[in-house]
């Protein structure tokens, strides 16, 4: 049997350790030749494809991003675009894929698999907001990459007695904010799912500087004011109509400055957090799920998606796996409400 395994969408870490477990175990445990497709599903598109052996994943499972690249590619996009799939795959002699991605890469496999290609999918995104798994893997990384910067961020502004407002990913769910904005005990953490008050981020500002502290707001890079809307960098949208999100950080920081007379600074963490080493977590997690999908493939049960519910790994259909995003729940905001100001 020969099995294709691409990456698709932003990169994430722990996406190379998810290759390495589908390699050695497809390779040690099934005897099949695995081939990894570059640049998400621009892969199977186009036909660009490499062999993966043993001696190729040697070493990957500390490394950051993806060494088979990736790409937003939508082949519904592309002109023929699943014909030109199904021809490639028959050409290189590939029985199934395996699809590493999130909600968008997740949401091609499931319209492929129902156009007759035998596709598994593994969930990645460090916004942590597919609402199949309890979690994604590279969401603690991104996590701990935030949590990280706040601290470091706390000792200047306490130095210079300023505002200080971390903007991180998270378009339309606040996961990465919330959990970094807790373990790094921010002042306040605004997230896309409840519009902001900009008077209430400014009473729970001026509220910090009454007690001689400098404030940390972190916000969601899709958190918007109450009638307001996001903040765009550019209004050009991708293959999978996404606009490019940013800016909402120095927005407010402006804001603040202007109505409290204070120094007020904004750091956007950006794509620090997708970069760098997978947390052991993540190391954990994401082997876990390459090593499950190659189970999905060998039992053909094509059309599913890997998932952690819990402590174990369990296969759910991709159309469920696509078919919400998982939110912030109003009563963990609620959690973290708690320390506001």
């Amino acid at each position: 049997m020969r099995v294709g395994v691409l990456t698709g969408g932003g990169d994430c870490p722990g996406l190379n350790a998810v290759i390495r477990a589908v390699v050695r175990k497809g390779i040690e445990t099934h005897g099949w030749e695995v081939v990894g497709f570059r640049s998400g599903w621009r892969g199977p598109l186009t036909g660009d494809s490499r062999p993966l052996g043993l001696a190729d994943v040697e070493e990957i499972l500390n490394r950051g991003g993806t060494i088979l690249g990736s790409s937003r590619t939508n082949p519904y996009k592309e002109e023929d675009g699943v014909q030109r799939i199904k021809s490639v795959l028959a050409e290189q002699g590939v029985d199934a894929l395996i699809a590493i991605g999130g909600e968008d890469t997740l949401g091609v496999a499931k319209k492929l698999t129902d156009d007759g290609v035998g596709v598994v999918g593994v969930p990645k995104t460090i916004d942590n907001d597919l609402a199949a798994t309890d979690y994604t893997f590279g969401f603690d990384t991104a996590v701990h990459i935030a949590t990280e910067s706040i601290d470091r961020l706390r000792t200047t502004a306490e130095s210079h007695y300023r505002a200080m407002v971390v903007e991180v990913m998270g378009r339309h769910a606040g996961w990465i904010a919330l959990h970094a904005g807790l373990a790094g005990g921010a002042n306040v953490i605004l997230v896309p799912e409840r519009p902001f008050s900009v008077e209430q981020v400014v009473e729970w500002v001026e509220r910090r500087f009454e007690k001689m502290y400098a404030p940390i707001i972190v916000v969601a890079e899709g958190a918007v004011p109450e009638g307001g809307a996001e903040v765009l960098k550019t209004g050009e949208k991708d293959a999978f109509g996404h606009v490019q999100l940013g800016g909402v950080g120095t927005w407010l920081a402006d804001e603040i400055a202007a109505r409290t007379g204070k120094e007020s600074r904004a750091v956007v963490l950006g794509h620090t957090q997708r970069g760098g080493t997978p947390t052991a977590y993540d190391r954990v997690l994401a082997t876990r799920f390459g090593l499950h999908a190659v189970d999905a493939v060998a039992d053909g049960d094509f059309g599913t998606m890997v998932a952690l519910r819990g402590t174990d790994i369990v296969r759910v259909k991709l159309a469920e796996a696509t078919a919400e995003l998982k939110t912030v729940p109003p009563e963990r905001y609620e959690e973290a409400e708690v320390f506001f100001g």
